[in-house]
């Protein structure tokens, strides 16, 4: 790809926009003005646009200026990343896989979806989590190889981020077992049930269904609801709103993991996808109370590029291999 300018140029311009005035950039550059003010005007005959407009005794950013100024704190920060990338690329044996995981996502659920990558030999896995929006400008900046999430990428030209769907599943609400005996739900073995199961399975679920709508309703079971951070939330204000429900809550919580923590200690009954139930029981000591009928939580891999290079995010994301 050639380029009519030399990221000297863009450099100087980035200074000189930063420090807010010519002078200020050749004092913090040890440069003379001239020198600076030639760089900088080179580089908007080559743009073919003026960047920098007078301000008082300074410079301000031009409407486009201001996205010069955006590539270019993208590059630059690249740029001053790249001495570390290099050096624990140097350093470490392996492959490399660095994901995002925005905080309202199920933990046992990120587990389950990087199952097909987690035998690879010599694997390094690196797990960074955070909010939605913080991880997805680490994405952009290709300090991240993907994130996964409960939603797609914001329709946003300048990120240049695409979705790929993992799949879904059905959410449940689940309760820790004390609380789950006193609304008088049944313990279910695991298994596969066929012809009559199913149909005795159906039946149980509209009962507990009503169970559950009926201590709802009447306060006397407190509800854990995940925060507005995720996906899943407007989704579960939705069902409420279609069951006729404004049930106490006791908490909301943004990390997953502690809404599965305080609904484990009894503080009342929580969602979660049915997905990871087998792990959950398991683990939390939790039951399966009711299903959330028509509400699903939905994992998508969010990627920098559309043409997908990593081979262990191809196989992630279903893509086939490259040759």
């Amino acid at each position: 790809m050639a380029l009519h300018f030399s990221y000297r140029h863009l450099y100087y311009f980035w200074v000189v926009a930063k420090a807010g005035g010519m002078s200020r950039a050749a004092e913090q550059l040890g440069m003379a003005v001239q020198t600076i003010s030639t760089q900088v005007r080179e580089l908007e005959q080559s743009l073919g646009c003026a960047l920098l407009k007078p301000a008082g005794r300074g410079v301000a950013l031009t409407e486009a200026g201001v996205t010069a100024m955006h590539q270019a704190e993208q590059i630059f920060a690249l740029g001053e990343s790249l001495p570390d990338v290099v050096r624990a690329a140097a350093d470490s044996a392996g492959i490399r896989l660095a994901v995002g995981i925005p905080d309202g996502l199920p933990k046992l659920a990120v587990h389950r979806l990087l199952a097909p990558v987690l035998q690879e030999p010599d694997l390094r896995l690196l797990c960074h989590d955070g909010e939605f929006e913080s991880l997805l400008g680490e994405l952009a900046l290709h300090k991240l190889d993907l994130v996964i999430s409960d939603r797609p990428p914001p329709n946003n030209p300048s990120l240049r981020l695409y979705g790929h769907p993992l799949g879904s599943s059905p959410v449940a609400w689940y309760a820790a077992t004390a609380l789950a005996d006193r609304l008088g739900v049944p313990v279910r073995r695991p298994g596969r049930g066929v012809g009559r199961g199913m149909r005795a399975a159906a039946a149980q679920d509209r009962r507990d269904a009503e169970a559950l709508h009926a201590a709802l309703a009447s306060g006397e079971l407190p509800v854990l609801l995940p925060t507005g951070h995720g996906a899943l939330r407007a989704r579960l204000d939705h069902w409420l709103e279609r069951q006729g429900l404004r049930p106490r809550v006791a908490g909301e919580f943004e990390d997953s993991a502690l809404l599965k923590t305080f609904g484990a200690g009894g503080m009342g009954v929580f969602p979660a996808a049915s997905l990871v139930e087998e792990d959950l029981v398991r683990r939390y000591d939790v039951r399966r109370v009711a299903p959330c009928d028509g509400v699903e939580e939905q994992f998508f891999a969010i990627t920098p590029q559309k043409k997908v290079e990593h081979r262990l995010v191809r196989r992630l994301t279903g893509l086939p291999a490259r040759a």
